[in-house]
């Protein structure tokens, strides 16, 4: 733990007040893990233990007494400059504030903070490129992001504790990207079982369900991927290498064609991933989460503008394009 912040002493606070990690989770909009697991951080940061722990509940050490008293003053002092703090600023109030914001790994991110600064000006976003969305869960479990955008598939929904919300973005197919050269470029859509010999480039575990739900659709298929390249890098690296025929890879459905890469459909859409927005209960209000929320919808359908792929194939199975 680099530093404390000021819900680091809100934390302190509230436990002194009710002499009960319980009590104090509830009221901080903390589960009781992950308060435990702050306090505990607190303590390392500190070096010593602040509070005494009994069945009866806890109490501050001497020296926790101490770091207690000094917490209230720096909070009180916080409070009275005005809602700039990410919990009184960005939350129930609904006023001007800081969000702290965790992304995985999705093309939406630039529309979505270019709407949301025009549909909320006086809110500053700070973004944290967090690909694991089994880790996103944990950090606003922790408290430590407001918001994030994140993934799950269908039957693998997320799973989070009461202390976090969520709300579904966009489901879309996944598709496959290869090289112009290919022989199966030419198709409308590529039938997994013909890909049965390629060399595959695929992201690492995101903590949500893939690589499984990829490996499952393979051996619903009949086979079990010869060769895999686990890769999560440079957009433009994995462009160059699909183009050069290296490989075949799983991609978003928004995964722009390029000059020698062609995105096609899966027959019978095998793969699917869920884009959803989550927030820290009573860390965000109401009229916040609808702004994040609109912006990303309007992010996403700008998206689709762009590949004409996902809207034809759009056209095909749905008569619109996803939204």
């Amino acid at each position: 733990m680099g530093r404390l912040e000021i819900r680091h002493l809100r934390a302190l606070c509230a436990i002194a007040d009710t002499g009960s990690l319980r009590r104090a989770a509830v009221s901080q909009g903390y589960s009781q893990p992950a308060l435990t697991t702050q306090l505990q951080r607190i303590e390392q940061y500190f070096g010593e233990p602040l509070f005494e722990r009994s069945s009866a509940g806890v109490e501050p050490t001497p020296f926790g007494a101490e770091v207690v008293a000094q917490a209230r003053d720096v909070v009180a002092r916080v409070e009275a400059m005005g809602p700039r703090d990410v919990r009184s600023g960005a939350g129930a109030g609904g006023g001007a504030g800081v969000l702290t914001l965790a992304v995985t790994n999705t093309p939406m991110l630039p529309g979505l903070l270019v709407r949301f600064r025009g549909a909320a000006p006086d809110h500053t976003v700070t973004v944290s490129s967090v690909y694991s969305s089994a880790q996103i869960v944990g950090m606003l479990e922790d408290g430590d992001v407001d918001v994030a955008i994140a993934v799950d598939y269908p039957g693998q929904e997320l799973r989070h504790s009461p202390t976090v919300a969520h709300r579904g973005i966009v489901t879309e197919p996944s598709f496959v990207a290869m090289s112009a050269g290919h022989p199966l470029a030419r198709r409308m859509e590529v039938d997994l079982t013909e890909l049965t010999d390629a060399a595959w480039f695929v992201t690492p575990d995101d903590g949500a369900g893939w690589p499984g739900v990829f490996y499952t659709a393979c051996q619903v298929a009949g086979f079990q991927p010869s060769t895999v390249h686990e890769f999560l890098g440079d957009r433009g690296q994995l462009h160059a290498m699909i183009a050069e025929g290296l490989g075949v890879g799983v991609v978003q459905a928004t995964f722009a064609a390029t000059e020698g890469v062609v995105v096609k459909p899966l027959t019978g859409t095998p793969l699917w991933c869920r884009y959803l927005l989550a927030w820290r209960v009573g860390a965000v209000c109401d009229e916040v989460v609808d702004a994040l929320y609109r912006s990303a919808v309007a992010a996403y359908r700008e998206l689709t503008a762009s590949a004409p792929h996902l809207r034809e194939w759009a056209a095909r199975t749905y008569n619109t394009v996803p939204r």
